[in-house]
């Protein structure tokens, strides 16, 4: 599956808005809470509390997606075409392959 195939068969899951000023804010608020809950069982496997579940971080990062699409389409954007433009935007900022933050000036910002 494409991205953009995957962006029209989730959108057509997404809640119908007229407002497309809370459709945006529900969308944004939804992908920093779900990426949270990424972070929240990193943190857990991170300090010894909890193994990592990576079946639960699989479903999450799922969510992640979703609406990252929903916030995509809100925006009348192609996801092949954000995905697209962030590969242009790393090979600009980091050449061909990645050496790490801070070995050559201005790289990590």
């Amino acid at each position: 599956m494409t991205f953009n195939e995957y962006q029209k068969k989730a959108i057509a899951l997404a809640k119908p808005w007229d407002d497309r000023d809370m459709q945006l804010a529900y969308y944004g608020l939804g992908l920093a809470g779900e990426a949270g809950e990424c972070v929240d069982a990193i943190k857990k496997h991170l300090s010894g509390s909890k193994p990592i579940d990576t079946d639960a971080i699989k479903r999450e990062l799922g969510d992640v997606l979703w609406y990252l699409n929903a916030l995509t389409t809100h925006f009348e954007f192609e996801l092949d075409d954000v995905a697209k433009t962030n590969i242009v935007k790393l090979t600009a900022r980091h050449g061909t392959h990645w050496s790490g933050y801070g070995n050559r000036e201005g790289e990590g910002k």
